[in-house]
């Protein structure tokens, strides 16, 4: 029996109080057996010494107990949490009254402990809200609580705050034996990585999108300036001697015909250089001379190059931050395009979509055969052309820390559509 109550502190007191006073009440009993008390005196001072020995036992144990249970509603408000809550010792002194204070001491260290968390939490989501590569972050069951900025890239500039505890099914994003996927259909490739997290004690999944079409980009665009700069030292030594000898032979001969030949020689050795020159450039860092420009004129100025072509503007936005001579000559780079393709309506459209600015510009040429290779330096589809210009376009646009897309319309043409911050873009 002994051992059963000993399991618990409420049976081991009422155990051990019952004993005592049941080895007290027998000399007691005895006393007033000797003094031949009568039976209703005997039962009389018997029920009050019992009922007193029962509210002694009672008030004595649940005393204790209530020490013990202020105790657990303190360590329950520590598990939620909540540190502000303290409970009063029923013993404030003694070793009842340490273990309190004990509790009192933990419950302000983790709340200064869980101050400092917060603090770096918040600066650990500023940061991951700087980045220009979209994070998300999901709960256990799989809904997003929390993405940064960058999420407009995979979802078509929509806001992250729309999509807020969706499930990672309705993003697109799936969990698979080989970790998650993006099926989600979007003008580039993502690589996603992915990490586990715990927050307010529970587990989330933090994901990371690389953009693998821009490491890619990036390693040819290394492979085409190592080739060119080979090539270009090349032939810069060749054309050099070529050049002088055609024209100190040019000095020397009386004949109309050589004089014409070697004009002819030196002409198409300076354009090559021209050429190879204009092309050694098409992948530099430019410096950009950043300022606000009003769309309205930007709009106008190009309309005066083009008086031959029936230009259409629509313009939505007041202004843009870009550096000014660069961007004209992408937009003209862009309208001669679509002119050269036997376009007779171009149009050309102005607008602002949430962080950013949208151009567009739209018309009714032909069209082309091969999108996949229109940005790949050389590559052209014009008798006359360089596959310059293009390629000059894109690294003008990334450089604006922005995005330019080419699709065939339905009916006839192409639409290019450039995208670009509303802010200043950091420097890289």
């Amino acid at each position: 029996m002994t051992k059963s109550k000993d399991k618990t502190l409420e049976g081991f007191i009422t155990f051990w109080l019952t004993l005592f006073f049941s080895f007290f009440l027998i000399p007691v009993f005895s006393f007033m057996w000797y003094l031949e008390l009568w039976a209703w005196e005997f039962v009389l001072v018997t029920s009050l010494m019992a009922f007193g020995y029962i509210v002694a036992i009672i008030r004595f144990r649940n005393r204790i107990i209530l020490s013990f249970h202020r105790a657990l509603l303190h360590i329950e408000s520590i598990r939620q949490e909540d540190y502000k809550q303290f409970a009063k010792p029923v013993f404030p002194k003694g070793t009842a009254g340490k273990f309190h204070l004990q509790l009192k001491n933990l419950s302000k260290d983790l709340s200064e402990k869980k101050q400092r968390y917060d603090q770096h939490a918040f600066l650990v989501y500023q940061l991951i809200d700087q980045l220009e590569t979209p994070v998300m972050v999901f709960n256990q069951k799989d809904q997003l609580t929390y993405a940064n900025g960058a999420f407009s890239h995979l979802y078509e500039t929509q806001p992250w705050q729309r999509y807020r505890y969706a499930s990672s099914k309705l993003l697109g994003v799936i969990k698979t034996e080989n970790g998650w996927q993006l099926q989600h259909k979007t003008q580039q490739q993502w690589q996603i990585s992915q990490s586990t997290f715990i927050d307010a004690g529970r587990a989330h999944q933090l994901l990371i999108f690389t953009n693998i079409e821009s490491a890619v980009r990036s390693s040819q665009v290394k492979a085409w300036q190592q080739m060119i700069s080979v090539m270009g030292h090349e032939i810069r030594n060749s054309l050099t001697p070529v050049s002088t000898i055609a024209g100190n032979l040019s000095t020397r001969t009386e004949n109309m015909r050589d004089k014409e030949a070697l004009a002819l020689i030196s002409e198409r050795c300076s354009l090559l250089q021209d050429f190879i020159n204009r092309y050694a450039s098409l992948t530099k860092q430019i410096n950009l001379n950043y300022e606000e420009i009003s769309v309205v004129q930007l709009a106008e100025r190009i309309k005066r190059l083009f008086t031959q072509v029936e230009l259409k503007v629509v313009i939505k936005s007041k202004s843009i931050w870009v550096d000014k001579s660069i961007m004209e000559q992408v937009l003209i780079n862009l309208v001669k395009n679509a002119h050269e393709a036997g376009a007779h309506n171009i149009t050309l459209d102005f607008r602002e979509d949430n962080n950013n600015t949208t151009i567009r510009a739209i018309d009714d040429g032909h069209g082309f055969a091969n999108l996949e290779n229109l940005f790949v330096p050389l590559f052209t589809t014009k008798q006359e052309g360089q596959g310059i210009g293009l390629s000059f376009c894109r690294n003008i646009i990334e450089q604006h820390q922005g995005s330019i897309n080419l699709v065939n319309n339905c009916t006839k043409g192409v639409t290019v559509t450039i995208t670009l911050p509303l802010k200043t873009p950091k420097v890289r």
